[in-house]
C-alpha cells in the first residue's frame, strides 16, 4: 500500500483518485474548491465535476496542499494553464525526490512549454513521468475497462509507478516516450475541435474521418520533429485518444467544435462551461511549435485560426481544402 496524493478536484483528478484508491492505497485528494472538499470527505461525491457518480470509498479530500503532498508519488490533473502555479505551490511542501505523474493534456500558453517541462523546471528534484491515453473522467469513475500511457524517461521508475496505479479495470502500458505521450494528449484535442466542427455543419463522417487521419499525420510530423517515436502515435497515447475524442459527442473538445459548426460564438459556449476544453489553449501552441519546428500543420493552424484570430468557419474549410499539404505526410512546411 502507497500514500498517494492526487492535486485537482475537477473530473480526471477526481476520476484517479478512484482508480488509485480502488488499486489498494491511501489517497488524499486536494482541491481547490472548498465545496467540492466538504462533498467529497460528506458524501462521497463530487456533483460539481461528476455528477450522479458515487466515488470510490476512503478517499480523502482537503483544501491542504501540504497534507496531499505527504505521499510516495503525486498525480498533478490541474488544467494545464494552471500547472505551473500548482507546482510551485507544491515546491516548499514536497519532499525532495518525490515522483509526481502529470495527467493534464495541454501546452503552456506563451512558453509553449510541454507539461513535463513546466515541472522540470518549477519542481527540479522531482521525477516526472505523464499519464495520456483514451480515458473519459466519468468512465473511469465509473469503474469501466480502460487502458492508459504511463511515459517516463527512467523506466524502472515508469514500471513501478503503473504497477501501483493500474489495476485490473484500469491497465497501465509503460513507455520511455514521454514528448510522444504528450502531443499525442495535446493533438487529439485540436483535432477533435476540427471535428466537431465538421459535425457541427453536416459535412458528414467522411470529413471527420478525414480529419482524424490528418490531424494524427500532423501529430506524427511534430512529435518526430520534436524527437518523439512514430509507435508511441500508433498505441494509446495517440490514435486510441484521438479516435475517443475525435468521435465522441460526449469529449469537451468534441463538443465544443459542434456548437461552434452550429453557429454559437467560442466566447457563449465557454461561459455556459465549468470544465476546460484545453484544445481551446492548446491550438495556439501547437501552431507556434509548428512555425518553430518547420513542420506543415494546416488542420492545426486552422483550429488556430478559427479560435484564436477569429477567422471565417466556411473559408477556413475551404481553403483547407483546397491545401495538399495535409494529404502529404511528408510535408514539412
Amino acid at each position: 500500500m502507497a500514500r498517494i496524493g492526487v492535486i485537482g478536484g475537477g473530473a480526471f483528478g477526481t476520476a484517479m483518485a478512484c482508480v488509485v484508491r480502488r488499486s489498494g492505497h491511501d489517497v488524499t485528494l486536494w482541491a481547490r474548491e472548498p465545496e467540492v472538499v466538504t462533498a467529497i470527505n460528506a458524501q462521497g461525491a463530487n456533483p460539481r465535476f461528476l455528477p450522479g457518480i458515487a466515488l470510490a470509498p476512503g478517499i480523502v479530500a482537503t483544501g491542504d496542499l501540504a497534507a496531499a503532498a505527504r505521499a510516495d508519488f503525486l498525480l498533478l490533473a490541474p488544467p494545464a494553464q494552471h500547472l505551473r502555479a500548482v507546482a510551485r505551490a507544491l515546491t516548499p511542501v514536497l519532499a525532495p525526490g518525490t515522483p509526481v505523474v502529470t495527467c493534464s493534456k495541454g501546452i503552456e500558453r506563451g512558453t509553449c512549454a510541454l507539461m513535463s517541462d513546466v515541472l522540470a523546471e518549477t519542481l527540479p528534484g522531482s521525477p516526472v513521468a505523464v499519464l495520456s491515453g483514451p480515458s473519459f473522467a466519468n468512465e473511469i469513475a465509473r469503474e469501466l475497462p480502460t487502458a492508459v500511457a504511463l511515459a517516463c524517461r527512467d523506466r524502472a521508475l515508469g514500471e513501478r509507478l503503473a504497477r501501483a496505479i493500474a489495476n485490473p479495470r484500469f491497465r497501465v502500458v509503460v513507455s520511455d516516450d514521454p514528448v510522444g505521450a504528450h502531443l499525442g494528449g495535446v493533438l487529439k484535442n485540436v483535432v477533435a475541435i476540427a471535428c466537431g466542427i465538421v459535425t457541427g455543419k453536416g459535412l458528414g463522417n467522411d470529413a471527420r474521418s478525414m480529419l482524424v487521419a490528418l490531424g494524427l499525420g500532423e501529430a506524427v510530423r511534430l512529435g518526430l520533429a520534436m524527437g518523439a517515436r512514430l509507435e508511441t502515435f500508433l498505441g494509446l497515447s495517440g490514435i486510441a485518444d484521438m479516435d475517443l475524442s475525435c468521435h465522441s459527442p460526449t469529449s469537451r473538445n468534441m463538443s465544443l467544435g459542434i456548437a461552434l459548426g452550429e453557429g454559437k460564438k467560442l466566447g457563449a459556449v465557454l461561459a455556459e462551461r465549468v470544465t476546460v476544453q484545453e484544445g481551446v489553449h492548446s491550438a495556439e501552441g501547437v501552431a507556434a511549435l509548428a512555425q518553430r519546428h518547420g513542420v506543415a500543420m494546416p488542420v492545426s493552424a486552422a483550429v488556430d485560426a478559427i479560435l484564436n484570430h477569429g477567422a471565417d468557419l466556411d473559408a477556413t474549410i475551404a481553403r483547407l481544402l483546397a491545401d495538399p499539404r495535409p494529404f502529404d505526410l511528408a510535408a514539412s512546411s
